[in-house]
């Protein structure tokens, strides 16, 4: 699926990894609706990611999109951040999903998401940034761990989300990963 560039107060425009100066740039910037048929495609190519209905892609693109972020490279979506702020704890960002399609993977692109949504929610009483991972994901661990690294705040762990609770699924752990306090300028 291919979506066109669109112009976005919230923008912002970062070379690609592997872009020459006449070729395309990537954006980065809040999700249209238009985008979640897309979105849906990434998190489906993403494993071991959790695949969600495409409606819930739409509710995220329509609801949520202030604090979601894709990263539009040409026609193709390379990558996507859902969060949103948990109701009564408007100083914590819940990160949902990262997914990086695979071609631009390397690329330090979830970091440059994650940072450009901190900076777009300047001004706003954030404080932490708040995720779950289960221990096998090594990917999205290291990400998180470099982005405290980047802040120079500490990442705590906890127990959240016990396997038990997942009573008609398989699935992992998915640990508490907190990042913060962070600077709210």
């Amino acid at each position: 699926m291919t979506v066109p560039s669109i112009p976005d107060s919230s923008a912002a425009h970062i070379p690609a990894a592997d872009a020459v100066p006449s070729e395309l740039t990537r954006v980065l910037r809040a999700p249209l609706l238009r985008d979640a048929a897309a979105i849906h495609q990434l998190i489906a190519d993403c494993p071991p990611l959790d695949l969600n209905s495409e409606y819930l892609y739409l509710l995220l693109s329509e609801h949520f999109s202030q604090t979601c972020v894709v990263a539009q490279n040409g026609e193709q979506i390379d990558g996507f951040i859902s969060a949103y702020f948990p109701p009564d704890r408007p100083d914590v960002l819940f990160v949902w999903q990262v997914a990086v399609h695979q071609r631009a993977r390397g690329q330090r692109l979830g970091q440059a998401m994650l940072e450009h949504l901190k900076q777009r929610l300047r001004g706003r009483s954030l404080r932490y940034l708040e995720t779950t991972v289960s221990s096998g994901n090594r990917a999205s661990r290291g990400l998180f761990a470099a982005m405290a690294r980047r802040w120079a705040v500490p990442l705590q762990e906890q127990e959240f989300f016990d396997t038990a609770l997942f009573a008609n699924q398989a699935h992992e752990a998915e640990p508490l990963l907190r990042i913060g306090p962070l600077d709210s300028g």
